[in-house]
């Protein structure tokens, strides 16, 4: 049996645990929720959700790798073998992810290296989806590869693969010491430079200008919760896996309340920024910010370069801004890869630098097909199906079966023991109650929205090949797994005790 390596450092361990949650999203996908669901208003439900749903999600996460210092697959088998399918299946999911979101990092390293000339020429959205993407009309007509995108993909998994391929000490914590640090500074001078920019405060005004009626909607409540939960790389297998890696004696709910707060701080720096941008982009233009507002792909490599075109100093913004894209993806990348090594290490008892090689390697072929013409319309399809079902599904049966099913008092106890900041009851009640209830209530709000209605108005057969095949895909791949026994045998069901 292989000696489980540890974290050099615990700064490098909140340091990798952010690297996880602080992603593309904080940069795209918040300063839009909080802009359409209320401004400063959305705050509100987002630091309760954060509060009762994150930290307390967190920590459980934790403990768990803590208590079991196992992968999730690992960790489920050993406290009931019929449950070692949960674990296949987030780290299935996670692996899925990796295959596309190495893409949208490649999108970001390719307009870094644009950005020293503006080299989305003057019609960024034309160049986008043309020269650059080379967009099909349907995820079903693949087109060519776009070699572009193809080798900064290549350089993007060489980078992941060198950090997973050289351990937890040498590798992950390296990386994040690196990234984490530069992604924060480059972040400020952006937006030390932005906000004196006309129109910047105006931006940062729209965005938190509160609308306290939006409170009364269960949209938008659903929304932070969803924020929260999606933003915290919480039920996907990465939080399970770096804690195993945590020595015996590490404060376990300081860590997790220090992950989560540095990662809702930086969303918010995220919003400044990019508002800040916005709001010079409209008084540049002389429209609305909610003509320029948006997130997503669209922000990043359509809105945002509009917006650089038109500052001073285009190049100086438009570095930053994709450098610290790419830093903020790589760091999660990191975290992936390795929730999918950890894994098979523990299960086949292989050697990391063989998993890390296997891993990289089946991941690398995969994501060749993101890279083509159609690559855009597949990743659409797959990320939402992954997001929407696979990563809210594994989450939901996770914390139903540690809340109702296991000995969650246990668990508390456990954390206590190691931790300075004691939790009390309240947590169990989170856990068991409220946490459940708000990622029950998102699963049959996105299921209904999707039988209803396919999805972007996609073919009928896309979204069976690009949607729903993938989960199944997943379930079939998690069972099969869960069937071999490997090196789990030893561990099947050791802790029983732990179950209710």
């Amino acid at each position: 049996m292989q000696k489980r390596e540890t974290w050099g450092s615990r700064s490098g361990f909140i340091l990798a645990a952010v690297g996880s949650a602080i992603g593309l999203g904080n940069i795209w996908r918040f300063p839009y929720m909080a802009y359409d669901n209320g401004g400063g208003a959305f705050l509100i439900p987002y630091f309760v959700a954060m509060l009762i749903a994150g930290i307390p999600f967190m920590m459980l996460e934790f403990g768990l790798g803590h208590k079991f210092r196992g992968s999730a697959p690992k960790i489920f088998t050993s406290i009931s073998k019929r449950w070692e399918w949960l674990g296949w299946w987030q780290v299935l999911v996670a692996f899925v992810i990796a295959c596309y979101y190495v893409v949208v990092i490649a999108w970001a390293i390719d307009y870094f290296i644009l950005s020293f000339n503006q080299g989305w020429t003057a019609d960024p959205k034309g160049f986008f989806f043309g020269a650059f993407l080379g967009l099909t009309d349907s995820p079903l007509n693949m087109g060519d590869i776009q070699w572009k995108i193809f080798a900064a993909s290549s350089f993007a998994w060489i980078v992941a693969f060198i950090s997973i391929f050289t351990g937890v000490r040498r590798g992950i914590e390296r990386a994040n010491k690196i990234f984490m640090p530069l992604l924060f500074i480059l972040v400020l001078i952006f937006i030390g430079r932005v906000i004196t920019l006309d129109g910047a405060s105006e931006g940062i005004n729209w965005l938190f200008k509160p609308d306290f009626s939006a409170l009364t909607s269960g949209k938008v409540w659903s929304a932070a919760f969803g924020q929260i939960f999606y933003s915290l790389s919480l039920g996907f297998a990465i939080m399970l896996s770096y804690s195993s890696y945590l020595p015996k004696k590490s404060d376990v709910s300081n860590n997790a309340c220090m992950t989560v707060f540095i990662n809702c701080g930086f969303s918010l720096l995220a919003g400044i920024m990019i508002f800040s941008v916005l709001g010079y982009m409209s008084a540049k233009q002389g429209v609305p910010i909610s003509d320029v507002a948006g997130g997503g792909v669209g922000l990043a490599f359509v809105t945002l370069p509009t917006a650089i075109n038109l500052m001073p100093m285009p190049t100086f913004f438009g570095v930053l801004f994709f450098l610290a894209l790419t830093f903020a993806g790589i760091s999660s990348m990191i975290s992936i890869l390795e929730a999918v090594t950890c894994a098979i290490i523990d299960k086949l008892e292989m050697p990391r630098k063989a998993a890390a090689i296997l891993v990289c390697g089946i991941g690398f072929i995969i994501s060749t097909a993101f890279t083509t013409g159609g690559g855009l319309l597949l990743l659409d399809i797959v990320d939402h199906f992954v997001n929407n079902f696979g990563i809210l599904f594994g989450g939901l049966i996770e914390i139903i079966l540690i809340g109702w099913f296991c000995d969650l008092e246990e668990m508390r106890s456990h954390i206590n023991n190691v931790s300075d900041f004691k939790i009390n009851s309240a947590w169990n009640i989170c856990l068991r109650f409220i946490t459940p209830i708000m990622l029950g209530i998102m699963v049959i709000s996105n299921l209904i929205t999707d039988i209803s209605k396919n999805y972007g108005n996609y073919s009928d057969t896309a979204i069976m090949l690009c949607g729903w095949f993938v989960l199944f895909g997943c379930a079939i791949f998690a069972l099969a797994f869960s069937f071999r026994q490997g090196a789990f045998g030893q561990y099947a069901s050791t802790n029983t005790s732990f179950r209710r």
